[in-house]
């Protein structure tokens, strides 16, 4: 699996409680800062309804989603990046995940207490945005003392280092991400990714609504709206409370709920496929009666390297895969109709996996 996102932002915004509906786990999710210290990891399915089409045109006995890992990390507060709080459990939780999604609390309650007795989900985007900048600037200029050191023998490699890591520090300095900095070349992809600055990870940002709200928004929402996509960030609205009402209903329960709410879906679902399309993630299918499943794979991943997440052995001796695509497959009904109608592709090394694509792989070792 290996496709993590960290929940994070201020005590009390919510990210327990959300944390708790992904994946029902029904963890503390207590009034007062700090009551996550040790970050919980939770395994979630990946809703898609074609691997129920599919499964139920296969007549499958086995259906297995795919799935994603969401982590809930401690609360932040201003200061971490000195240690402040559990600032340095914090950032140490961030580096390990793969994208981050961002809580701001956009309700008002007066019997859950704010960390800092307002509520304003800028200024509290802008308190985490600028610890995590200021941990990536401390990271920087550690590499820059190294790395100028290195240049007074004329290494030119380490010239070339302290090039990037200087443009990468003025932009620290100005209060921007990391991941504003585009590099130029290979040894600058090498170097960011060696550097693995909190700043360079993806990020979603969630509004955390009212029940009232959870449909049309509010202020806070369009402020954190527009906010977002002057950063080019996403953002999706949910209302935590209620997400956990339904993750402990089931169905039946759940699509009365939600018509009663006047939701077409939990707003958890949207968060799963935001997060998914973050990490740039695609899905495609093995269909047969014993098993369909889904599989996890990044976008622009070649067919022999999608075979292997299913089984070294099928990369290794790759030979071909048999690709029929998920429209063509639900309008003919089966695989052997399929092939009947040539619908069925043969494909080779080359060959870019497409998201939705059902494949039968080909190997021989």
């Amino acid at each position: 699996m290996g496709f993590r996102c960290g929940i994070v932002g201020l005590p009390n915004v919510g990210k327990s409680t959300i944390f708790n509906a992904l994946t029902a786990a029904a963890i503390d999710a207590e009034n007062y800062p700090f009551c996550t210290i040790e970050p919980n990891v939770g395994v979630v399915a990946v809703p898609d309804v074609r691997l129920d089409t599919l499964a139920e045109l296969a007549k499958t006995r086995s259906k297995v989603p795919t799935q994603m890992e969401f982590v809930d990390i401690a609360g932040l507060v201003k200061g971490a990046s000195q240690g402040e709080g559990l600032g340095n459990q914090f950032l140490g939780h961030i580096r390990q995940v793969d994208a981050i999604l961002h809580v701001v609390r956009c309700f008002e309650d007066d019997n859950i207490v704010h960390v800092d007795g307002k509520i304003n989900p800028l200024q509290d985007r802008e308190v985490i945005t600028m610890e995590l900048v200021m941990a990536d600037l401390e990271t920087v200029e550690k590499r820059l003392v190294k790395t100028r050191n290195q240049t007074k023998s004329g290494d030119k490699k380490a010239i070339a280092e302290v090039a990037f890591l200087e443009k990468l520090a003025a932009v620290l300095n100005e209060g921007k991400p990391a991941r504003v900095v585009a590099p130029e070349n290979e040894n600058d992809q090498h170097l960011l990714r060696d550097l693995c600055l909190l700043t360079t990870k993806p990020v979603l940002y969630v509004a955390n609504v009212s029940e009232d709200d959870v449909v049309d928004g509010n202020q806070f929402v369009a402020d954190m709206q527009k906010a977002a996509e002057e950063e080019g960030a996403s953002l999706v609205t949910i209302a935590g409370s209620i997400e956990q009402e339904l993750s402990l209903l089931d169905k039946e329960e759940q699509k009365e709920f939600l018509l009663d709410m006047g939701m077409e879906e939990p707003g958890l679902n949207r968060l799963i496929h935001a997060g998914y399309e973050l990490l740039n993630l695609i899905t495609y299918f093995t269909v047969g009666e014993k098993e369909t499943r889904a599989w996890t794979i990044t976008r622009g991943t070649k067919a022999p390297q999608a075979a292997g997440k299913i089984h070294s052995d099928f990369e290794r001796g790759f030979i071909r895969a048999e690709v029929i695509a998920y429209e063509d497959y639900v309008k003919c009904g089966s695989e052997n109709v399929a092939k009947e109608k040539g619908l069925m592709r043969s494909e080779g090394k080359e060959y870019v996996v497409k998201d939705g694509d059902c494949i039968l792989f080909r190997f021989n070792v």
